[in-house]
C-alpha cells in the first residue's frame, strides 16, 4: 500500500513539474520572448552553437519560434524581433540635455546578458570581427519581415525602416544611421514576401543574398 502511494505521489509530482514547465510560457508576445530568450541563454543552445555556423543558428531559432506558436508566422516574427534586440532599453534625449530611459520587453537582466552573448553575430561575409559583430541586424531583419508580412499592402515596412533609422539618429542616444541596417531591413521584407508563397524558406536563404548584392555593386 505504501509503495503504491509512493508511486502515485511521485507520478503526480512529475505531472506537476511538467505542467509547470509548460505553463511558464503562454502563447503571448511576452511568453514567446521569454521562451526564446531562455533557450538562447541555455546550455542546450550553447552546445548547438559549437556544432553549427551562425546562419544555421538563425534558421534553428526561427523554427523554434514557429513551433512555439504552432505555425503562426506573424507571432513568431514579432517575438524574434524582440528576442534578438541587443539592448533592453532605449535612452531618449530631450531639450536642455535631459534624458529619459524607456524599458523594452525583455527577460531578467541575467538571462538578457547571456542571451546577448549567445546571439549569432557573423551573418555576412563582412560582419565586424568582434564579439558583437552583426547581432543588431537580426532585429532589423525580423522586425521588417513582421511589418511586411502583415502590412505589406501599403509598404509600411519600408517606411518604418527608413523612419526609425532617421529618428534614431536625431532622437535616441547611441542611435545612428547605418546603410547596412537598411540592407538588413530590405532583406527582411524579401523574406516576408517569400514566406507568403513558400513556408519552407529559411532566413539564411535570404541573408545569403547580401553577399550577392555586394558582388554586384562591386562589378
Amino acid at each position: 500500500m505504501k509503495r503504491t502511494f509512493l508511486i502515485i505521489s511521485l507520478s503526480f509530482s512529475l505531472f506537476q513539474i511538467n505542467l509547470l514547465a509548460q505553463s511558464r510560457y503562454d502563447k503571448s508576445l511576452y511568453g514567446g520572448i521569454f521562451y526564446l530568450s531562455d533557450y538562447i541563454a541555455s546550455e542546450e543552445f550553447d552546445t548547438y552553437k559549437k556544432n553549427n555556423d551562425n546562419l544555421t543558428q538563425v534558421d534553428h531559432l526561427f523554427r523554434k519560434a514557429i513551433d512555439f506558436y504552432d505555425g503562426d508566422i506573424s507571432e513568431a516574427l514579432l517575438a524574434l524581433t524582440f528576442s534578438f534586440l541587443p539592448f533592453n532599453h532605449i535612452k531618449v534625449k530631450f531639450l536642455f540635455g535631459s534624458q529619459f530611459r524607456i524599458p523594452l520587453p525583455s527577460p531578467p537582466q541575467k538571462i538578457f546578458e547571456k542571451r546577448l552573448d549567445n546571439l549569432p553575430s557573423k551573418l555576412f561575409f563582412d560582419s565586424p570581427q568582434s564579439s558583437f559583430g552583426d547581432k543588431d541586424k537580426l532585429s532589423h531583419f525580423f522586425g521588417n519581415a513582421f511589418l511586411r508580412y502583415n502590412f505589406g499592402f501599403f509598404n509600411l515596412s519600408k517606411f518604418m525602416g527608413i523612419f526609425v533609422e532617421n529618428v534614431e539618429e536625431g532622437l535616441f542616444i547611441e542611435g545612428g544611421y547605418s546603410f547596412r541596417d537598411i540592407i538588413a531591413n530590405h532583406l527582411g521584407e524579401l523574406f516576408a514576401e517569400s514566406l507568403k508563397t513558400n513556408k519552407d524558406i529559411q532566413p539564411s536563404d535570404i541573408l545569403k543574398i547580401y553577399n550577392l548584392l555586394f558582388i554586384r555593386i562591386k562589378l
